[in-house]
């Protein structure tokens, strides 16, 4: 691409961001093809006992999401952003097949491996294209476009494959769905997705660029990671944060429908519920992200932080349809606070010469999250109850909103006012 006609901005960019805010629907979509269906299955046609051992999906792919999303934002720099995303797409085609097909558990685990390189490759990608496209000043707005797409998919799809599941069974029809994601994404993100380094390398090059001043372009992997995670306070402020955000995903992802279920709710109220959290967290997000660009980054995370933990306490004591309804509201609520907010702030700090790898470093804590979901929630099911384990990701919730508001700094470097748009733009 011929840099006079690179140019920064989302108004520049509008077609090709519309376009990967296609591809992380259908990302998120992948998610949400499983979300209501396989906890039931897990118990209905294969019988499991015991919920660690039933979170075994969740936890591979957790395992492999967070994994992959450390090599994407490597490979991202070293081959281009493209040829990562089309990968992650060819690594989901078996996956709908998978679950559709699955005659003992160890598919279903397979397949969520899988899905979880599928994950880290796609999603990760399509957070780091959009930020090279929009520049420094809309960051929040790209991750909450971004955020939006992903979540709100993941509702859609989970309320969709509930119903689907309620009308025609738990297999093959609601994981047709993903089937006809797989092939979708695979066609846009092939034909029409255009690589976009060398916005990345323009923002990098032009002078005086903000909050970049003075850092190092040139940090190695090594120091990128342990810049990320232990000793910059806002970066490694967000890794806990994200880590914790997603244990509360993870957890919700495994538990929550046996807990409604449990309550002698159909399949399609479950649907409904399970798809209440990410449809508020989706739709939230196109103004968190925006107002984070405004207010700043580490109030927002903070409020959100605080008011996760108080859903999930809502969660844990409440035992209703209305009433789990506004509790995964409110769950939704605070995690739009946080969601694009926490990668907004990773772009106002990581210089553009390392800022992939460092949202790759970011996503590979954040999505351990599912893991670490998985492995606490299980255990802690297992030793008393569903709602025990509720009660514990509330305390790790509240506790990581204090962490944040004792140590991290604000991020956003609200005195530039410069308009943006046309950075860049030699015409």
């Amino acid at each position: 691409m011929s840099a006079t006609r690179v140019r920064l901005g989302l108004r520049a960019n509008l077609a090709q961001f519309s376009l990967l805010v296609v591809v992380n629907a259908l990302v998120g979509g992948m998610v949400g093809q499983e979300q209501t269906v396989l906890p039931l299955l897990a118990e209905r046609e294969f019988h499991l006992a015991g919920y660690t051992v039933l979170l075994t999906y969740v936890l591979v792919f957790g395992l492999s999401k967070a994994a992959t999303n450390y090599f994407a934002g490597t490979w991202s720099d070293r081959f281009g952003r493209k040829p990562v995303l089309i990968a992650g797409w060819l690594i989901a085609i078996p996956v709908p097949v998978m679950l559709i097909w699955a005659d003992h558990w160890g598919w279903i685990v397979a397949a969520n491996l899988l899905l979880g390189i599928n994950q880290g490759l796609t999603w990760s990608t399509t957070v780091i294209m959009k930020v090279d496209l929009v520049g420094p000043r809309q960051r929040g707005l790209a991750m909450g476009f971004n955020e939006a797409a992903g979540y709100g998919a993941v509702a859609i799809t989970s309320a969709l494959a509930g119903y689907l599941a309620e009308q025609y069974g738990l297999r093959p029809t609601p994981f047709l769905l993903g089937a006809a994601y797989v092939v979708l994404a695979l066609v846009l993100s092939t034909l029409a997705v255009r690589e976009t380094r060398e916005h990345a390398r323009l923002e990098a090059s032009q002078p005086q660029s903000g909050s970049f001043t003075g850092q190092h372009t040139d940090l190695t992997n090594r120091q990128v990671l342990v810049r990320t995670t232990f000793t910059d306070p806002a970066l490694s402020s967000a890794s806990q944060a994200g880590l914790i955000n997603n244990l509360n995903f993870g957890l919700s992802w495994g538990l929550f429908p046996l807990l409604f279920a449990s309550a002698g709710l159909a399949v399609d109220q479950v649907g409904i519920l399970v798809a209440l959290y990410p449809a508020v967290w989706g739709i939230g997000q196109l103004a968190t992200g925006a107002l984070s660009d405004r207010w700043g980054r580490k109030h927002l995370i903070t409020t959100g932080m605080l008011v996760q933990a108080t859903a999930l306490t809502l969660i844990a004591i409440v035992g209703t349809f209305p009433a789990w309804a506004i509790a995964t509201a409110l769950l939704g609520a605070g995690t739009a606070m946080v969601y694009p907010t926490l990668l907004a702030a990773i772009g106002d700090v990581a210089h553009p010469g390392w800022r992939a790898r460092s949202v790759g470093v970011y996503r590979l804590w954040r999505d351990s999250g599912y893991a670490a979901g998985a492995v606490l929630g299980g255990i802690v099911a297992d030793i008393w109850d569903l709602r025990a384990a509720v009660w514990a990701a509330a305390a790790l919730s509240l506790a990581s909103g204090i962490s944040v508001a004792l140590r991290m700094y604000e991020t956003h470097p609200r005195t530039d006012r410069r308009p943006i748009d046309h950075i860049g733009d030699t015409s």
